[in-house]
């Protein structure tokens, strides 16, 4: 899975273009099309954590959770200790993960670090392999 030309892309609240900025969310969708998957897209405030937690507690039927992550899978996290979860990236194996957060745009983490505010692991349905 290429992901290398997204790091350093800036942090843009509603980001759904690499050349401009993407939000967490606009990273997560572009790099599930990168493996043939299309996501919605959630039009939502990276700063309106309660909204989001709504809307990802909706349509959490949509997605299968994992046991333990795979390459390519959704890593869900809660920022905000009022909500479910209202951040995401995606895992890339040897545990580490690639995100958009607003402090440094697009870059890679390891899991070990956010342990603590990891949700769980998730693939949307109809995309298993």
């Amino acid at each position: 899975m290429k992901y290398e030309d997204l790091i350093g892309t800036p942090f843009i609240d509603g980001g759904r273009d690499k050349e401009i900025g993407l939000d967490c969310w606009g990273l997560a969708r572009e790099m599930f099309r990168r493996q043939g998957i299309d996501v919605p897209d959630y039009q939502i405030s990276a700063m309106r954590t309660a909204e989001i937690a709504r809307e990802m507690t909706a349509e959490e039927m949509d997605w299968m959770r994992l046991e333990a992550p795979e390459k390519g899978c959704l890593v869900l996290l809660r920022l905000d200790p009022e909500v479910w979860a209202n951040h995401v990236g995606i895992y890339l194996g040897g545990g580490k993960f690639i995100h958009a957060y607003r402090a440094t745009g697009v870059c890679i983490d390891r899991l070990t670090r956010w342990r603590s505010r990891i949700v769980g692991f998730y693939k949307p349905k109809g995309a298993e392999k």
